[in-house]
């Protein structure tokens, strides 16, 4: 007898071959039969309209520190999620034992959005090594989920306070070679590395990482490599602005030092950025003629972020608005109502200091997203020019303010972004089929106050699939989930087939999208996240056990905790290169 019968739905099995109606049979977690079946089954679905897929693979997430109070990784799991990776961007809260809390939490804090009081109360820093902190979790999640050994956290650990501002010596490298192998020892996946010029941490020094040399961080990639079934993140300065000679050079370094692929977040893709994103994209094929590989994680909709005046980020980096963003609440208010300070503020931000994110200055071009006073609900979804309107013309910065002010700053305000046009979405697909890159780059359970990185695989089914029609539904679903595992080398997952786990999710083609953004406060302590609901998608089920029906958490936990070598194989960087 079958466990599970999922009857009359459209497989779509992540190979990208068409899809067809077929049932699939579950027993004891993993996938029997594809086909007619007459066999009987203690729970069965009809499925018909719906498609059947595997679980989608997310490889870029941070939720390290979610999965600890949620493990649902909601609402990744409501977007048909199954697979999680976290440790990512150099980013871990183990093998950091409590003495090194306080400065873990007040960098994810400041580089990744997590709250800081979330941070606090919702993790126990009752572990001293990578291993106890994976026990934590291991038996107590709903989805599956495996983690990279963050490149800062190795530092803080070798070299205490010494992990900002220093070279690392020979023993101190030594040392943190020592605390990766126990960790992959202990089922990491590998290793994650952040040079980012944009990651600082809660004091707004550069990250740990940040200090490394080259010599560091090739040793730290040989001695990934040494290890089953594992794999390398990184980050530079080139993600963002272009590659350099010299990261090309410690790219490959890294990569065949430890003959395994090194993947890279994030690779925006537009159609006015299409020089741009082939000259990134080219970037893969020098690692390849090096004898490594280099693949970029893409999204597949277009950069979304929402600012606010609470949080203040990006809006800081504006030229002397540091200062007054980081003042308390009621003091910052106070101080936003001044006619002279808002004067200042708003000459810095239309000062040439102020780079690329001057382009904010543009006032009137703001969305306005989300509102909370009674008397701001009228201008939801609307402008500030639209505001400026309503209010007989008055100029576009105090309009700004005076709603922000009402709001008690939680206001949020989503710039004008380029990339949902039809051209923009046909260059991602064009992104898409190079083999060098690869659809992700979520950063879900990350930036809370800036986005809801969850969305992008309804996202891809909604809007590349259904409304634009880029890509075929088995070419997004095997996107979602079969490139992304045979990367990361994970055994029996990404697909549906016979023996495969039975990591599956169900949805309705013609409806299946994700809802709009808005603040929920449902973290520890009562702190606030940006947070979509997801629509279309009916069920997903993790192992043969359903965790999620029509977007509702069934409080199973099924999920298995990913340990390198027994739950992913090897992937050669140079047998791959050119595949």
């Amino acid at each position: 007898m079958l466990d599970l019968l999922i009857k009359g739905g459209t497989v779509v099995d992540g190979t990208g071959a068409p899809g067809k109606v077929a049932d699939v049979g579950v027993r004891d977690g993993r996938i029997v039969s594809i086909g007619d079946t007459e066999d009987s089954a203690t729970k069965t679905v009809d499925a018909t309209g719906l498609v059947v897929a595997p679980g989608f693979v997310d490889i870029h997430t941070h939720y390290d520190a979610q999965l600890a109070w949620d493990p649902t990784a909601s609402p990744s799991v409501q977007h048909g999620v199954t697979t999680v990776v976290g440790g990512n961007c150099g980013f871990t809260v183990a093998p950091a034992g409590p003495e090194h809390g306080d400065y873990l939490m007040r960098l994810l804090a400041r580089v990744e959005g997590m709250p800081l009081d979330a941070l606090q109360q919702g993790l126990s820093w009752n572990w001293s090594s990578y291993g106890e902190w994976l026990d934590t979790l291991d038996g107590k999640i709903a989805v599956n989920a495996g983690f990279l050994v963050g490149h800062s956290a190795l530092r803080r650990v070798a070299m205490g306070d010494a992990s900002v501002g220093e070279k690392a010596s020979d023993e101190q490298v030594t040392r943190m070679a020592q605390l990766l192998h126990d960790a992959i020892d202990a089922g990491a996946l590998g290793f994650s590395t952040s040079q980012s010029p944009t990651h600082n941490d809660g004091a707004g020094d550069p990250v740990p990482s940040r200090h490394a040399a080259a010599e560091e961080l090739i040793a730290l990639a040989r001695a990934t490599g040494e290890h089953e079934g594992t794999t390398l993140e990184a980050i530079v300065p080139g993600c963002l602005s272009g590659f350099s000679d010299e990261e090309i050079e410690l790219l490959t370094a890294m990569s065949t030092a430890a003959d395994r692929p090194i993947n890279w977040n994030v690779l925006a893709v537009a159609a006015l950025m299409r020089e741009q994103v082939q000259k990134q994209l080219a970037a893969g094929q020098r690692v390849a003629d090096g004898g490594g590989r280099l693949v970029a994680l893409t999204l597949p909709h277009s950069m979304k972020i929402r600012l606010s005046f609470l949080s203040g980020f990006v809006l800081d980096g504006l030229p002397g608005w540091r200062e007054t963003m980081h003042l308390p609440v009621a003091e910052r208010m106070k101080r936003l109502s001044d006619p002279a300070e808002r004067k200042r503020l708003n000459d810095g931000a239309r000062s040439p200091d102020a780079g690329l994110i001057g382009a904010l200055s543009k006032w009137h071009r703001l969305k306005i997203t989300e509102t909370f006073a009674p008397e701001n609900r009228e201008f939801e979804g609307k402008t500030i020019g639209d505001v400026c309107k309503a209010r007989g013309g008055i100029d576009s910065f105090d309009a700004l303010l005076d709603v922000v002010i009402a709001d008690e700053l939680r206001t949020g305000l989503t710039p004008d972004m380029p990339g949902d046009t039809v051209e923009d979405w046909q260059t991602r697909a064009e992104v898409w089929r190079n083999h060098n890159a690869v659809v992700g780059a979520s950063d879900a359970g990350a930036h809370l106050d800036m986005m809801c990185g969850a969305i992008y695989s309804t996202s891809l089914l909604a809007h590349g699939v259904r409304e634009h029609g880029v890509v075929s539904i088995e070419e997004a679903v095997r996107l979602l989930s079969d490139v992304p595992a045979r990367l990361y080398g994970l055994v029996d997952r990404g697909r549906l087939a016979p023996g495969a786990h039975a990591d599956i999710v169900m949805f309705d083609p013609e409806t299946v999208d994700h809802g709009v953004e808005r603040t929920r406060y449902d973290l520890p302590g009562g702190a606030w996240r940006l947070y979509a609901e997801s629509e279309g998608i009916t069920s997903v089920i993790v192992g043969g056990v359903e965790v999620c029906k029509d977007g509702t958490a069934t409080g199973a936990l099924p999920g298995t905790l990913l340990r390198s070598g027994r739950d992913t194989q090897t992937v050669s960087a140079k047998a791959t290169a050119a595949a």
